[in-house]
């Protein structure tokens, strides 16, 4: 079964190459966002040499990883699965020998390593010699980041599949699926991070997910969060991806007992 799931994972891979064209044109997007908020974080920042205990080098740096981390953890599961829901192919899902949910996520999986090595990694390459990008060199640095990285695909992808799965529940939830990417995007601290929202708001993002998938991640990665910090944040996103578990297996059950199919 095993096996089964890492195939899944390599024909996802195999398809987005079908469609890599699209990804390069990406890539250049990217670089001019990322061009964007420098220049727009350059002007705020002015003659000041910190802000939101952030350095200029800092900000830039976590604005370059954290648009190429979006690349790696990013994915439309939630459309994916509200789609099979409405159009009731979801229904042959129940009767094979897997697990439907698993199964999405190691198809978004297959797609973010495809768009790792393919997007965010030459992305970084051309992002650090554009603009003014503080790479890390200690190899533990790199390390974490990787694994606190593949969380954040992991946290992202349950409130996919969350989102997702409310298509059981109502007869259209592209309206949730519009407000749940501008909220992770938002508050997950890759537009703003989450050091610079004001004082109770920043508190209340602490007890939700969405700063474990991009503030925490950059913030080691920049050196903002060093020490026993850095093994209090890869705890929050552990914290997190349990914690996400339940709700999931909540509503799949749920979900289960009133399948409602749209359509033929």
């Amino acid at each position: 079964m095993l096996s089964a799931y890492v195939d899944l994972i390599r024909i996802r891979f195999m398809m987005m190459l079908a469609y890599r064209v699209n990804y390069y044109s990406g890539i250049l997007i990217y670089a001019l966002n990322i061009g964007a908020y420098y220049f727009l974080w350059k002007a705020i920042y002015g003659s000041s040499e910190t802000l939101g205990g952030m350095t200029v080098t800092q900000m830039t740096t976590y604005v370059a990883v954290s648009w190429m981390a979006r690349a790696f953890y990013f994915n439309n599961l939630d459309r994916e699965i509200a789609g099979e829901i409405r159009d009731g192919s979801v229904a042959v899902q129940f009767i094979r020998p897997y697990n439907y949910l698993v199964v999405k996520m190691m198809q978004g999986f297959g797609e973010g390593l495809f768009r790792l090595f393919l997007f965010s990694v030459p992305g970084m390459i051309i992002a650090s010699l554009l603009f003014p990008v503080k790479l890390p060199t200690e190899p533990s640095v790199w390390l974490v980041f990787m694994v606190m990285m593949f969380l954040s695909f992991l946290i992202n992808s349950q409130i996919n599949i969350l989102t997702g799965l409310f298509a059981f529940f109502v007869e259209n939830n592209e309206g949730m699926m519009r407000m749940k990417r501008v909220a992770v995007d938002l508050f997950s601290g890759l537009i703003i991070p989450v050091s610079l929202f004001p004082d109770a708001m920043a508190a209340l993002l602490q007890w939700l997910p969405f700063q474990a998938i991009t503030y925490l991640p950059g913030s080691v990665f920049t050196g903002r969060v060093t020490g026993q910090a850095v093994y209090e944040a890869l705890f929050v996103q552990a914290a997190w991806f349990a914690i996400l578990l339940v709700p999931i297996w909540w509503m799949w059950r749920r979900a289960r007992s009133r399948l409602f199919v749209q359509g033929g």
